[in-house]
């Protein structure tokens, strides 16, 4: 919320959102959409994101990183050889269940776990699939070990570090996070919180809707098709098409989010002038 505001401030327009918070201790990218492009924050949330992370071995705090109080230290992190952490690392590839943090924002009847922690509260938190596309272990220096992460949309990287630990008996929390991408979207192409002070800079970092919304299969109409698209109508859909969002474009601009059903192109979302 704090780079929205400043994003407000430097380019002097209200409606900026995000399609995803980062830890409080966390940096790297996060996608901005300004304008009418906040209708469009929705179709991001889903995408997978890759991480740089750094846990600590041997330490577990009530927050699973290092803004939350530490438990006893636990001996044998410092026996601890590479080959068993890679080994450990594998069984959480793939599909996998995870039990969320007890201080994370999932909310819990209507109330936030974070407020609930800090109350002295516990709940007990059913665990929910997640997928890790990815899981490189890129150095070990003890008690320290960085890995990568590529995870789907609600995976703790802190909650995997927390995991890992335990598979390795010795425990762990996450003293580093640092997010690398978002779907095809990577960190090489952002610009600094400072640079949004520079009208050129942010130019040429800018993506088009269409560039955006890369992701999505792309579906281009005629006029009629444009035009029925605005008035909420159906379009037919291309015999490639299948199920599921795509973008619709005329003239080389983004004219609606439609879902393909039944043959048919159904607006969500339309974009017109």
């Amino acid at each position: 919320h704090d780079v929205v505001a400043m994003a407000r401030k430097a380019l002097g327009i209200r409606k900026v959102g995000h399609t995803g918070t980062l830890d409080p201790f966390a940096s790297g990218l996060l996608l901005l959409c300004i304008g009418k492009a906040t209708r469009l924050a929705e179709y991001f949330t889903g995408l997978a994101k890759s991480y740089d992370a750094v846990a600590r071995l041997g330490i577990t705090t009530d927050t699973e990183d290092r803004d939350g109080e530490p438990g006893e230290e636990r001996p044998g992190w410092a026996d601890l050889k590479r080959d068993a952490v890679v080994t450990a690392m594998q069984a959480f590839k793939g599909d996998i269940d995870q039990v969320p943090p007890q201080f994370s924002a999932k909310k819990v009847d209507g109330v936030a776990m974070h407020r609930r922690a800090r109350r002295g509260e516990h709940v007990d938190l059913a665990a929910r699939q997640i997928t890790v596309h990815e899981l490189e272990l890129r150095s070990l220096d003890l008690p320290f070990m960085e890995f990568r992460v590529c995870c789907s949309t609600g995976t703790y990287v802190r909650s995997l570090a927390r995991d890992i630990g335990e598979a390795l008996g010795v425990g762990a929390h996450l003293t580093g996070l640092r997010r690398t991408s978002i779907g095809s979207h990577t960190l090489e192409q952002a610009i600094t919180p400072s640079q949004l002070e520079d009208p050129e800079v942010v130019s040429r970092a800018a993506l088009s809707p269409l560039e955006a919304l890369g992701h999505l299969p792309a579906v281009v109409v005629d006029e009629q098709g444009r035009d029925r698209l605005a008035f909420g109508q159906t379009v037919d859909a291309p015999e490639t098409a299948d199920g599921g969002h795509v973008a619709v474009e005329y003239d080389g601009r983004l004219v609606a989010i439609a879902r393909v059903r039944d043959g048919a192109l159904r607006p969500e979302k339309v974009f017109l002038p």
